[in-house]
């Protein structure tokens, strides 16, 4: 018998509480396995622990391959660890779609970080799931905070539609930037302009200081065009060098203010239930899925289907009405 399966559902609770990464790490397991008997008791688990959940600051950090992002989330995780709060980096690897192999090497990335005992950094294959997103950030999130971490940090790859999903998940939305790689504004999605709570021009250090200070300008001009009148926040745009740690602190204290200015008008507890309220939808998107592709029905039909709509014979959106009928009349 595995040790996981000589764990009891109070056994996770009480070991989470307790503030034991190992348990921890195991819990997070647990509601990442797809293996359904883990699936209810992950539930179990979950359900026990919300009443300790919600207090922690939930930062997402976003940006393209190459801008630093390991290095700076390190930097920030030890400031913050030296302000006095505890941190927890939830890393979202990048899966292959093909093989299902993902790259976990966070905790190489961020070795300082990960060796301190106040910081937890968990990586997390993506498994295919919306825009390099692993299906189950959320709970992961959830466990976190019932473990006691002040602030969970959620890092995503940085492509796709990750930033979306991320952006409805966390409190604060940074977009790290790099200066000096050819036109400062191309390839800026203007969605991703528009979910940005800040922006920071990182490495900015050396040679590079003064393009990113010419960046930032360009950044802040740009965001003065592209963001509509938000009453509760200004996205400001800031420099910074994870490498050396400057601009860190200033960083900080403007996720720290963005805080205190959404809840002096309520505006932070109305965000905690949207993402509460999407949450729920997710998972109702997500158990749909699984239900319609586990039904013997939709297995029987797949193949056929999906042969007529590669060969051009058969209409997409009529054979998804034909799986749909075809789950709907078992039940």
């Amino acid at each position: 018998m595995s040790r996981r399966s000589q764990l009891s559902v109070s056994d996770y609770v009480d070991g989470v509480l307790a503030g034991d990464r190992a348990i921890l790490g195991r819990a997070i397991s647990l509601v990442e396995s797809t293996a359904a008997r883990h699936q209810q008791a992950a539930r179990d688990v979950l359900t026990a622990l919300m009443p300790h959940t919600g207090g922690s600051h939930r930062v997402g950090i976003t940006g393209v391959p190459g801008v630093g992002k390991s290095t700076f989330i390190e930097a920030l995780g030890l400031h913050l660890i030296e302000e006095g709060y505890q941190v927890a980096v939830l890393a979202v690897d990048p899966s292959s779609t093909r093989s299902g192999g993902s790259i976990l090497g966070d905790k190489t990335r961020m070795e300082r970080l990960s060796m301190h005992d106040k910081a937890f950094i968990r990586p997390s294959p993506t498994s295919g799931t919306l825009g390099g997103v692993a299906s189950r950030t959320r709970e992961t999130l959830l466990l976190c905070e019932a473990a006691g971490y002040d602030i969970v940090l959620v890092e995503t790859v940085g492509v796709g539609q990750s930033e979306l999903v991320v952006a409805e998940m966390t409190d604060f939305f940074l977009v790290l930037m790099l200066a000096g790689a050819g036109d400062e504004l191309q390839g800026i999605k203007r969605g991703l302009m528009e979910l940005a709570d800040s922006l920071v021009v990182n490495k900015a250090d050396g040679d590079n200081a003064d393009k990113a200070k010419l960046a930032a300008s360009t950044y802040r001009s740009a965001l003065r065009l592209l963001r509509g009148m938000d009453p509760h926040w200004k996205p400001k745009v800031l420099t910074a060098s994870g490498l050396h740690g400057s601009g860190v602190p200033e960083v900080w204290e403007l996720i720290a203010s963005h805080r205190a200015a959404l809840e002096e008008d309520g505006e932070w507890t109305r965000r905690r239930q949207a993402q509460q309220h999407t949450w729920m939808w997710s998972m109702v998107d997500d158990l749909l899925r699984r239900s319609l592709h586990d039904d013997p029905a939709v297995k029987a039909l797949l193949p056929s289907l999906e042969a007529e709509v590669a060969a051009g014979t058969q209409a997409p959106t009529r054979a998804a009405a034909a799986l749909i009928e075809a789950f709907l009349r078992r039940r």
